[in-house]
């Protein structure tokens, strides 16, 4: 066998490895809860003319993964979540527990409304295969940073 086809194999074999794990592995998380902070300076800086993006469009959670909502506001001024209003150092759990998308008013958001969209849990193999992949890519379009989950 060449040099070429053994590393092919080789290649291949892990590539296997990779999603016979992706598949079967159990989907866990450090903290149930996903973290958004809402920035100091955020409000002065929208004041200012910037058009500040610090929460995405869509919040991706999972039941029994990563299923509460922990908003933090570290600005100077109010922000409202919902029907909520957090103070300045305040900070909000909201815990979900039924799978589906939530249109929420925020005014942390540039847009002033953002969506939560609450995945049922992945228990079998193919949706836990499904569940990385689509996290995985996620990541990707979001840069890879705060936004990326396992």
């Amino acid at each position: 066998m060449s040099a070429r086809r053994r590393v092919t194999a080789a290649a291949l074999g892990g590539l296997c490895a990779l999603a016979a794990w992706a598949a079967w592995a159990p989907v866990r998380a450090p903290s149930r809860d996903r973290l958004f902070e809402i920035p100091k300076g955020t409000w002065a800086r929208r004041m200012a003319g910037d058009r500040v993006e610090i929460l995405p469009d869509e919040i991706h959670l999972t039941l029994g993964v990563q299923d509460v909502l922990l908003l933090r506001n570290l600005d100077d001024v109010p922000q409202i979540f919902g029907p909520t209003l957090m103070m300045p150092g305040q900070s909000f759990r909201l815990p979900f527990a039924t799978a589906s998308s939530y249109p929420f008013a925020c005014t942390a958001h540039a847009s002033g409304q953002l969506t939560v969209i609450v995945e049922p849990a992945p228990e079998t193999p193919w949706a836990r295969l499904g569940w990385r992949v689509r996290s995985w890519s996620r990541s990707l379009w979001a840069g890879g940073s705060k936004y990326f989950r396992l």
